[in-house]
């Protein structure tokens, strides 16, 4: 099975790899760091004679694995903590967060001679992978080369569990590589069961982003961040974050036609990839709105869409609006992160379709701070809402099911330590 899956993997990398030259190494002028990747050049170990190597794909899981790096080297700096990502955006985010990770660097190519030579170069105790990377030879790589494979955080998206049930055989001899499953709902663990998982070595610990930490605003910073995009007190803000394409049209119609009625509104726009402000810019001007972007942005210039194309900013967006809209979900994308609004005691709305986040939605549904849209009425009454005390109060719920849904970095580290400990 190994064997076949490394010869398809090697000729799906032969088939892509001048797109993804052409792609980013000449259009995006960025490196391919392939010594990297192909173990040429492997990271030097740390002098901790415990360690974990932690493993997350992307920006997201980046941060949500933020607080439970901190936390494990406040208490146990004896520990050398590893850190590897799959995109060059993960890199330079944990990069800038992770400041307590000893090293921080590409995860190999998913080969066993490759893996092999990262394994020798860290010698890590542990192995934890971040919810749903399920590299084949890196599991079993780890599973031999270390004294446990942790999965944290751990997810079963509902595509995920579709392709995973068709599959149950393969997906059971890959999953055996992992010791212990901490995961974030009762209903991921029923997932996991199901293809074949052990009840007995999967545990819910819930989900860590929940233990979301961002930067307090004070009114006066508020007020500043507002002063430096030049936007007025007296407007209502609304700010569309994780846009993804296909929802901009569909949000700037009903923006739109909702200033007709209601001029005092600007709507904020942070697309999921910034690198699209150039399309939501035609987008705009197809419904005569003048639209800035932040990073062009001038003293005194006057916008009727902003459209946030950087990296990092979008939570304390969130702290200055009147409304949070989470995208991904007026599309079939699956949603995306509602936690840093609520964070900030925001009301949630959002699209139907957040089948990724279906958990975290229907208890911000049910407790009351969030509200589902559906087509152009929907989202036209959502930029139109003006009772301000049921918007306060929509935050407020919120604010509420962030807090009653902390803890996992907690239940997460105190399973970690019992493992170091037998080490």
């Amino acid at each position: 099975m190994y064997i076949l899956y490394s010869c398809l993997l090697f000729f799906s990398l032969c088939v892509y790899f001048p797109v993804y030259f052409i792609r980013f190494r000449l259009l995006k002028k960025e490196s391919l760091y392939l010594k990297e990747r192909m173990g040429f050049l492997t990271p030097d170990r740390a002098p901790q004679d415990k360690s974990l190597w932690i493993h997350a794909v992307s920006v997201g899981e980046v941060l949500s694995l933020r607080n439970l790096i901190s936390t494990a080297k406040q208490r146990h700096p004896d520990w050398a903590i590893y850190f590897s990502t799959l995109t060059s955006t993960g890199l330079r985010i944990a990069t800038e967060k992770l400041k307590e990770a000893d090293r921080i660097f590409f995860v190999p190519l998913d080969f066993k001679c490759i893996a092999q030579k990262f394994f020798c170069a860290l010698e890590p105790t542990v192995f934890i992978m971040a919810e749903s990377e399920f590299w084949p030879n890196l599991i079993r790589t780890a599973k031999k080369m270390t004294k446990n494979v942790l999965l944290v955080n751990g997810r079963i998206s509902a595509r995920s569990y579709r392709r995973f049930r068709k599959v149950k055989k393969l997906m059971r001899k890959i999953l055996a590589g992992i010791d212990l499953f901490l995961v974030q709902t009762e209903e991921d663990k029923r997932k996991l069961e199901d293809i074949g998982v052990n009840a007995g070595f999967i545990e819910v610990a819930g989900n860590l982003k929940s233990d979301i930490e961002l930067p307090v605003l004070s009114q006066d910073d508020v007020v500043k961040l507002k002063q430096s995009i030049n936007l007025s007190n007296r407007k209502k803000v609304i700010i569309a974050g994780s846009v993804r394409k296909g929802e901009e049209e569909q949000l700037l119609n009903s923006y739109a036609k909702a200033r007709i009625r209601a001029s005092d509104l600007v709507l904020i726009i942070a697309p999921r990839h910034p690198e699209r402000a150039g399309e939501v810019e035609k987008i705009c001007q197809k419904y005569s709105l003048s639209a800035s972007r932040r990073t062009e942005l001038v003293k005194g210039e006057i916008w009727d869409v902003l459209i946030l194309d950087t990296l990092g900013e979008l939570p304390q967006f969130y702290a200055l609006s009147d409304i949070a809209f989470v995208g991904g979900s007026l599309v079939p994308w699956g949603g995306h992160n509602l936690l840093e609004p609520a964070f900030y005691c925001k009301p949630i709305f959002f699209g139907p379709h957040m089948h990724n986040f279906s958990f975290l939605a229907e208890r911000f549904v049910a407790s009351g701070g969030a509200q589902i849209v559906e087509g152009e009425e929907d989202l036209l009454n959502m930029f139109l809402f003006d009772d301000e005390t049921h918007l306060l109060e929509m935050g407020n719920r919120a604010r509420k099911t962030l807090d009653e849904l902390r803890g996992a970095t907690e239940r997460t580290i105190e399973r970690i330590e019992s493992i170091m400990e037998r080490a």
